[in-house]
């Protein structure tokens, strides 16, 4: 995660994504009508940390990245799961 080419991706909403998130990560709604769009905008060179508040969401989110042409996707998984772990959040 400390690596330069490494993005973290948090698919939740934002009004989720506003109650805490992990620290420096991306606001990506899945839910949102333009989910693909706003992945089309991001860049597949990077590495690309996906989660979201149950692990549901990530895991589709992550598919659907590979299938778009994202080599380099790792599913995180939950939230919750992330901060037991001790990554830092804001």
């Amino acid at each position: 995660m400390k690596q330069p080419n490494v993005v973290v991706l948090d698919v939740r909403t934002p009004a989720e994504y506003a109650t805490g998130h992990v620290r420096g990560a991306k606001n990506v709604d899945f839910r949102a009508p333009d989910f693909a769009h706003q992945l089309a905008q991001l860049d597949t060179t990077k590495t690309y940390m996906v989660y979201c508040a149950s692990g549901n969401r990530s895991g589709q989110a992550s598919k659907l990245m590979k299938e778009k042409g994202f080599p380099k996707v790792v599913d995180a998984g939950a939230f919750k799961a992330l901060q037991a772990g001790g990554l830092k959040t804001e």
